[in-house]
This record gives structure tokens, C-alpha cells and sequence, in this order.
């Protein structure tokens, strides 16, 4: 796992233990660089930066699977501040066959964008302010504060990587060829 934080080595665990019930799992995180700014814009950065963690994950651990977690928000019209924000996931097996998936999306308050883009901000700076707690990311995310707790990062997290698992899982040669790839 391309990184050190909890709720991320979670979410990638709570996953993999319900892809593969019958297979102890074990999730390492290593400190990785992403590659990417510390805030994603774009659906390109996000992606570059799952993929960067995972690939510099595996030159850490060789392992079966190397995984990296990358959030951001990303520009959607006809929304309230223009913007959402997604997680995605990025799976590289041992072979060099990477497979993506991602979370759902969900809008921030309008002045959390604006801070964003105009004091080129972190946004889990911003919402460790607004919520007046440190290290919002590591625990509920802001996802769990905004959803008031009805859905938290750890699931969030989850989410893109059960997607990014569903080439593997479906190992039918005619809809996932990823021997050949």
C-alpha cells in the first residue's frame, strides 16, 4: 500500500478481506511520493497519482499486489461550486498489470473550493479548520462529516478498491484477458 495512513491501510484491508475471504491478508503501507500535487485537479492527476503510489509501493515491497490511493476534486458541470471530489485506486500486480477503480463523488461546501483554488490549499487542511480537528483524513474524512456519518472515508476508500479488484475478480478469459496485456 502506497502510503502510511490508517485509514487508508483500512480501507484497502476491509477490501481485500472481502474479495478473498479465505486468504489471510496483510497490508503493509510504505511512504511513498505520489507525483502529483498535494491537491489532484483532475481526473488525470488522480489517476497519475494511484498509479505513481502503487508503482513506487512495489519498488519498496515486492508483493503480490501493490495498491495506491489518490483523492482530488475534479470539474463537473452543472454542480453547485463546479467541482467533486472522487478517489481512485490503482492496483499493479507482479506481472505489470495495473487495473483502476473508483469512489463515488461527492461536492464540498462552496467556500472549501474556494479556498482550494484560490489559497491553493489542501483540502484536508481546510476541513481540519472548518471542523476544528486535526487530522480530519486519518479518522471519519470529509466525506463523514459532510454525510454526517452516513458514509466515512474508510468506506469511501473501500469503494474505489473493489472497483479497481473487478478485472481480477472476474478471471473469465473473454471479459478480462490480463495474462496478455
Amino acid at each position: 500500500m502506497g502510503s502510511t495512513n490508517p485509514v487508508k491501510i483500512k480501507a484497502v484491508q476491509k477490501a481485500m478481506t472481502l474479495i478473498f475471504p479465505d486468504v489471510k491478508i496483510d497490508v503493509a503501507g510504505v511512504e511513498v511520493n505520489s507525483g502529483v500535487s498535494n491537491q489532484p485537479l483532475s481526473f488525470e492527476e488522480i489517476v497519475l497519482g494511484a498509479r505513481n503510489r502503487a508503482k513506487n509501493a512495489m519498488k519498496k515491497v515486492h508483493s503480490d499486489f501493490s495498491i495506491g490511493l489518490e483523492a482530488g476534486i475534479v470539474r463537473i458541470p452543472y454542480t453547485l461550486t463546479g467541482w467533486i471530489d472522487y478517489a481512485f485506486c490503482a492496483i499493479l500486480d507482479k506481472n505489470g498489470i495495473i487495473t483502476l477503480g473508483s469512489s463515488p463523488g461527492f461536492e464540498y461546501p462552496p467556500i472549501v473550493i474556494q479556498r482550494v483554488l484560490n489559497e491553493k490549499l489542501e483540502i484536508g487542511v481546510i476541513m481540519d479548520e472548518l471542523v476544528n480537528e486535526k487530522d480530519v483524513k486519518k479518522k471519519q474524512g470529509a466525506v463523514g462529516f459532510l454525510s454526517k456519518g452516513l458514509f466515512d472515508r474508510v468506506e469511501f476508500l473501500k469503494t474505489a478498491v473493489i472497483m479497481a479488484f473487478i478485472p481480477r475478480i472476474n478471471d473469465n478469459p473473454k471479459l478480462y484477458n490480463l495474462v496478455n496485456k
